[in-house]
């Protein structure tokens, strides 16, 4: 089968890969164009750019793919099928209607729970035991369209968001050759979403990552292992920004939300309805990050002391 790939990042990998393997012929890698990055601002390629020419594939970097001439070039490399993970941007009809068996996505989630920009990072923030892959033929929705094939795949205790993204990309590139498969022995019956199931999980924010203390401590450890690897969680500490990296439930303090409890070289701090949370490790703003017993010997936090708004 001849594919068009459009995709970005490093989740997108596993399954170029895996058309390489399974023996595709990817006729093009669409990718977007070289970015700054980094301390020096200096111009980098996208992962999956770097995958496609480790590969040997072409590689097509367009600005913009609602510009004219990338519909052309397209439709004139003639795909039976396009793939695409994580491209980046909206997909214009101009190119959906090009392949005759659609464009395939592959999806981290089991749509139609958590469309949008960041569904494992919101699965885990929101305190979901099970998720998965999907694929399915996009539309001119947000991800809105049929769905062709499903993987599920509970989510671990202390599983963060890298974590799970990486084994959703192995999963996923696997459900995408199976799917292709299916595709064209004619196996795979497409069946619509039910939207009324549907949640979302928008692009994140610097400010989804700022910490409400008035949660549960079992809800901040959801949060604190979900929203990475950016923007993280993240709180204040005598006027500095504090990021919390690591987190667990614990017991044995109370008193207003915030409040922290330094003890035998254990954070705690006082969360929402009488839970506690105990910090294993943080960082300050511009400083080293630290397990809390190396911090609490830097720092000399108080009994009761409280942590607040950044800037403050």
């Amino acid at each position: 089968m001849r594919l068009v790939f459009l995709g970005t990042p490093q989740f997108a990998v596993p399954t170029l890969e895996s058309l390489a393997v399974a023996g595709y012929q990817v006729l093009q890698v669409v990718t977007q164009p070289d970015r700054p990055a980094g301390r020096g601002q200096q111009l980098a390629a996208s992962p999956l750019k770097q995958a496609a020419l480790r590969l040997g594939l072409p590689v097509y970097q367009p600005e913009r793919v609602k510009q004219p001439e990338v519909a052309a070039r397209l439709t004139a490399l003639g795909p039976a099928a396009m793939v695409v993970v994580g491209y980046g941007q909206i997909i214009p009809q101009t190119v959906i209607d090009i392949p005759p068996l659609g464009i395939i996505n592959v999806h981290a989630s089991l749509l139609p729970r958590y469309r949008g920009a960041a569904p494992v990072q919101w699965a885990i923030a929101r305190g979901e035991t099970r998720t998965g892959v999907t694929t399915m033929r996009i539309d001119a929705g947000l991800d809105t369209g049929d769905i062709l094939l499903q993987r599920e795949t509970p989510i671990g205790e202390e599983e963060t968001a890298v974590e799970l993204g990486q084994r959703l990309a192995t999963l996923g590139a696997a459900l995408l050759v199976e799917t292709l498969a299916g595709l064209e022995s004619g196996a795979i019956v497409a069946r619509p979403q039910d939207s009324s199931q549907a949640t979302y999980a928008p692009l994140l924010k610097k400010e989804d990552g700022l910490i409400d203390w008035r949660l549960t401590a079992r809800e901040l450890c959801h949060r604190v292992r979900g929203l990475l690897p950016w923007p993280g969680c993240y709180t204040g500490l005598r006027g500095q920004l504090l990021h919390i990296w690591k987190a667990r439930p614990a017991a044995g303090v109370t008193g207003e939300p915030g409040t922290l409890h330094p003890t035998q070289g254990r954070l705690l701090v006082a969360c929402g309805e009488g839970t506690s949370l105990e910090v294993l490790e943080l960082q300050l703003e511009g400083r080293k990050r630290l397990a809390a017993s190396a911090f609490l010997s830097g720092q000399r936090l108080l009994h009761n002391e409280m942590f607040g708004e950044v800037g403050e």
